[in-house]
């Protein structure tokens, strides 16, 4: 199909029945003026060169299918879902094009249309993404038999068996598997309330989450206290829930609408300064709470998203206490899309890390090239995300780091998971992680 076609559109204001762009602002469409500048900053067409995979093609798909010009086909569809929502053609774009506002809103209509089921019917959206996922008390008790298999070596084992015998688990299953980051024995929950040391400078609430928490508590634990050594009070609401990205993203909108709720009702945002977050995609999310829905609960949304901050973001602008323990490594940086591209934040966690004495931070080519983590991307579409990964790891190596830092607990575990995959030795980081070792003056172990 031609992506230059510029018919004149038959059904303008999308009306038509099952149409998927019926929602969707039409003027969001008519942004794109396809220069063509996206093309270089998206992923899937850096990997596949198909301008139907490219953010100026898949705009133009969008439209020829609200404009009732193109059937919403499996082929458009598998366009459309191969779509990372990395939104880093938001970054290059000169037209301020709001991709995000686009391609979100179009696939979850994509889910309730048409006569087949939709794609997150299946086993593993329905007990994997939506039924534990979002649910850290879930997770950690099924992490239970996990950090077993890793003491005692069984889990080593099951990961070299679904190596040479990929057959014996289905293959997200083994995705998840091999994802898995060595967990340790659990540490104790955050309590309600951390007083801030020295002169109160702040008052925040912390969003704790939900695989973040489950799985990297103690960057959860490092967050809070370094908030604590610069002067910030730090309330933790028990009755906060996931940010609602997972299912959001998969095309079901209202639980994760019920969660946002939730959530509003859980922080007293009047009563706090900012409420901090340490995974870039639930930060870009809950940053998003305003426009994703158009109902009476809309104002209360819109300002929780107002106080949102990620933890580099605010402590930057707070003005960070310097640290005083020395850290001696070779280190790269790499840009969690939805910290970089979503949320626009690319200089406040070099800003705090240059404050680290003895970390020498090397830049990393493509930094700003998604790692095919991206949510559950990489459970969903494990083909293209495994090839992104492997050109990270690469971009990794040619830096000579040992350590990689990232603000995203999604972009964590895919490096990781490369590393571990190829052999390479990668300690791979949050910066909160390296700033609370300086703060408690001790060196990172690699």
């Amino acid at each position: 199909m031609s992506l230059t076609e510029t018919t004149t559109p038959t059904v303008r204001d999308g009306q038509a029945t099952g149409n998927p762009g019926a929602g969707i602002d039409y003027g969001l469409f008519l942004d794109c003026v396809h220069c063509g500048l996206c093309t270089a900053s998206c992923p899937t067409y850096a990997e596949l060169g198909d301008e139907n995979d490219s953010p100026r093609g898949r705009i133009y798909l969008m439209r020829a299918v609200t404009d009732g010009r193109l059937e919403l086909t499996d082929d458009v569809r598998g366009h459309l879902e191969l779509c990372l929502d990395c939104r880093a053609c938001e970054t290059a774009c000169p037209s301020g094009v709001q991709y995000g506002k686009l391609i979100e809103p179009f696939r979850i209509a994509m889910e309730k249309t048409g006569d087949g089921a939709a794609n997150s019917d299946d086993w593993f959206h329905k007990w994997i993404l939506f039924g534990l996922f979002p649910y850290p008390a879930r997770m950690r008790a099924m992490l239970w038999p996990a950090r077993i298999a890793q003491m005692t070596g069984a889990y080593a084992l099951t990961k070299a068996m679904l190596r040479f015998m990929p057959w014996l688990a289905p293959p997200r299953l083994r995705q998840l598997i091999t994802m898995l980051p060595w967990l340790g024995m659990p540490q104790k929950g955050l309590p309600d309330f951390l007083p801030a040391k020295g002169t109160r400078r702040a008052k925040v609430a912390l969003f704790t989450g939900c695989v973040g928490d489950a799985v990297f508590r103690p960057t959860n634990w490092a967050t809070a206290r370094v908030l604590q050594e610069n002067g910030c009070d730090v309330v933790i609401p028990k009755s906060q829930q996931c940010c609602g990205a997972i299912h959001f993203h998969a095309g079901s909108d209202e639980p994760a609408r019920e969660m946002a709720d939730a959530n509003v009702a859980a922080f007293d945002i009047d009563d706090v300064d900012a409420v901090i977050v340490n995974v870039a995609g639930c930060g870009a999310m809950l940053k998003d709470y305003g426009h994703h829905w158009q109902d009476d609960k809309q104002s209360g949304r819109e300002q929780l998203a107002h106080k949102v901050k990620d933890v580099t973001e605010f402590l930057d602008e707070l003005g960070l206490v310097r640290p005083p323990g020395e850290i001696h490594v070779t280190a790269t940086y790499h840009d969690a899309c939805h910290l970089g591209h979503a949320q626009k934040i690319k200089d406040p966690p070099r800003n705090l890390l240059a404050q680290i004495p003895g970390l020498e931070l090397i830049d990393l080519p493509e930094t700003d090239l998604c790692c095919g983590a991206a949510g559950t991307y990489n459970l969903t579409q494990p083909e293209m995300s495994g090839r992104l990964s492997q050109r990270k790891m690469e971009n990794i190596k040619r830096t000579g780091a040992r350590v990689c830092i990232t603000s995203n607990a999604g972009c964590l575990l895919q490096i990781l998971r490369e590393a571990n995959s190829q052999g390479y030795p990668l300690r791979v980081v949050h910066p909160m992680d390296l700033l609370d070792l300086s703060y408690r003056e001790e060196e990172l172990k690699l």
